[in-house]
């Protein structure tokens, strides 16, 4: 049994230093942000989700960097941080915590197993919370980014690529951050996904968590059903760089407003 610490896939407020502070609190100190966070009424939207063991208030940050490096980023956005299911991990002996899937292998790398089933719950709560917000708040698919970290991640690329089948409106874009690519024998990317989703994905090149030739593989197999990708690699491990988050503003701006 691999022991695993519920912060392990967790994000911190990026460091002018260029190292990640973790966050120290325990999940339930971190109860009060569980539930689904918005900004004011906005016209687009950025539905970005944590990673595990995390909670929204790890990314909450990105409500207010994301604007500080690119105003168009601010008042006419929404941020939405969904939380994950309470979930069992066989690699931590059935061990609980906050996560959007199993894991079954350690390190995650290229050869890693599917959990098939929490994947797709997975993807499903992120299609409802877009719903949701075309519902409730006139924002359609077209106007939303989505986007995680880790496995955060991972569940955004599913929900992007694998999941937009014909007749399903595109989203503005997508953001993998240390992620990886699942069910990529599952992957067929319809030609308008292909063409109205790019996607931006950072990676450290020292991960020893989701590996760096995750991104690679992964890029490989979007690139072949015309995604159009914008790869980084930042020298960290399992983390966030300033950086990445400098390029990853610019990419949701230009997903978002892309006449400005």
């Amino acid at each position: 049994m691999i022991s695993i610490q519920p912060l392990l896939f967790s994000a911190a407020v990026v460091s002018t230093s260029y190292r990640r502070t973790f966050l120290l609190s325990t999940v339930s100190a971190m109860s009060t942000s569980t539930s689904q966070s918005c900004s004011n009424n906005g016209k687009s939207a950025i539905v970005f989700l944590h990673g595990l063991g995390d909670s929204p208030a790890g990314w909450s940050h990105l409500e207010d960097e994301l604007p500080s490096i690119r105003k168009n980023l601010g008042k006419d956005v929404h941020y939405v941080f969904p939380p994950a299911p309470t979930v069992g991990l066989t690699i931590n002996g059935g061990m609980e915590m906050p996560g959007w899937f199993d894991l079954f292998d350690w390190p995650i790398g290229i050869t890693a197993k599917d959990d098939r089933d929490g994947k797709m719950a997975a993807a499903q709560q992120i299609e409802d919370t877009i719903e949701k917000l075309e519902s409730e708040m006139g924002i359609p698919p077209s106007r939303v980014v989505v986007g995680g970290f880790s496995q955060g991640g991972a569940v955004a690329l599913l929900a992007a690529y694998h999941r937009r089948v014909e007749g399903r409106v595109p989203f503005a874009g997508c953001v993998c951050l240390s992620g990886w690519l699942t069910l990529k024998d599952e992957l067929k990317v319809t030609p308008e996904v292909a063409k109205s989703t790019p996607l931006f994905w950072g990676h450290g090149t020292w991960d020893d968590k989701v590996l760096f030739e995750q991104q690679a593989h992964g890029v490989e197999k979007l690139r072949e059903s015309g995604v159009d990708v914008s790869d980084y690699n930042y020298p960290m491990g399992h983390q966030s760089h300033p950086e990445e988050m400098s390029m990853m503003a610019e990419f949701v701006e230009k997903a978002l407003f892309p006449k400005e």
